[in-house]
């Protein structure tokens, strides 16, 4: 079976196990949960959270990306082009000064998710910063290129094209190999986002190991900081998705104690760190362990304190307080959480995979028409 398309999520899991030739009692039992749960999965009653799906992802031989479903494809043969040429020295560019400022605008539309201004972009400014990296030799300009690098993997994890990402992350390493060390832990970090997204969570966690000594032994100051930060939130993220409380709290304590270091938000490589960032994970995490009070309590104060964050982090904040308020019980409290994600970042919203499936489970629990959810389902191609 190829990947679905959105939407899908829990949706395709009956799919999936019907072409599979399983019952759901034979699945329930390799997966390691109960038929009710994957009952409810399927109809609508429960949403799918990824370390469930990982687990039934693992009992059919798929990865977690493929029983997702994937985003539509669109033509990608630009980008593909642009870094097949890797290696191939180009036409220097024009106006190399600019290069800097053509990464941080990249950024700022990747902060602000206006994923189809990046893919509109990211080829040309691929071209234009890996031609100058082979023409000067230079770190900082191989960091540029392992910076878009970056963008191109945050573009294809959104949109669950997981060959792209690989690919992306791939060439990320290679060109932070020339770059500084501050750009490989950067690029290890986005690394064990592949696993992350493929469910292979204890491979990440490896991969996050060895980047943290490395990070330890290279970086200094608030660089350090910033470093040993993203990875333990990532780290945070694998292993509650593991159900391993105390490895994960072992990360949460480590990046708070990097987030009293930088003290504020920081964002650097296009990546952000700081006490915000890390509440945010916090909740994304506790919601996974399912310690749904405690996820909707640290997000309820993050929002009153009022957010600085870009629109790429506060939409998932909206996401994953829905889904700890779902599983609450609360359906109002995850539709007002719903409708905020979209209005903060309508085109992830679209392709978010914890989006989708609360729409899902909230358009089969609604007895009733209500016109705020037959909007949200619409833009998100769900039937009512």
């Amino acid at each position: 079976m190829s990947a679905t398309q959105v939407p899908g999520p829990g949706a395709n899991v009956a799919a999936h196990r019907k072409e599979h030739g399983l019952s759901q009692v034979a699945l329930a039992r390799r997966a390691g949960v109960s038929v009710s749960l994957l009952s409810k999965i399927e109809v609508g009653d429960r949403a799918l959270t990824q370390g469930v799906g990982a687990a039934l992802a693992r009992a059919m031989n798929l990865t977690l990306d493929e029983l997702l479903g994937s985003a539509p494809e669109v033509n990608l043969n630009e980008l593909n082009w642009a870094i097949r040429r890797f290696d191939i020295p180009g036409e220097p560019p024009q106006n190399p000064e600019k290069l800097q400022g053509e990464v941080d605008e990249l950024n700022q539309l990747r902060w602000d998710t206006e994923l189809s201004k990046v893919l509109q972009r990211l080829p040309g400014v691929l071209t234009r910063v890996t031609s100058h990296a082979h023409l000067t030799g230079q770190s900082k300009a191989w960091g540029l290129v392992a910076d878009v690098y970056g963008v191109i993997y945050w573009l294809a994890a959104r949109h669950r094209w997981m060959h792209l990402a690989e690919l992306a992350t791939l060439k990320q390493r290679m060109a932070a190999e020339r770059a500084d060390p501050i750009s490989a832990i950067v690029a290890a970090r986005d690394d064990a986002g592949t696993f992350l997204n493929s469910g292979d969570f204890s491979g990440g966690l490896a991969i996050i190991d060895h980047a943290i000594v490395q990070a330890e032994s290279t970086l200094s100051g608030r660089e350090r900081a910033f470093g040993l930060g993203v990875l333990h939130l990532r780290g945070l993220t694998l292993a509650g998705r593991l159900r391993d409380k105390q490895t994960t709290n072992k990360h949460i304590e480590a990046a708070l104690r990097m987030a009293e270091e930088v003290s504020e938000e920081m964002a650097e490589h296009g990546m952000q760190f700081g006490p915000e960032q890390t509440a945010t994970h916090v909740i994304s995490t506790a919601s996974d362990m399912e310690q749904h009070r405690r996820a909707v309590e640290t997000g309820e104060s993050l929002i009153q304190a009022g957010m600085t964050l870009p629109a790429n982090r506060v939409a998932p904040v909206y996401m994953n307080l829905g889904r700890s308020q779902l599983a609450l019980g609360d359906q109002d409290g995850t539709l007002e959480s719903l409708e905020k994600a979209w209005a903060t970042s309508p085109e992830m919203a679209a392709v978010h995979p914890t989006s989708l499936e609360l729409t899902r489970v909230l358009v089969s629990k609604h007895k009733r028409s209500n016109e705020r959810l037959t909007r949200i389902a619409e833009r998100a191609g769900i039937a009512l």
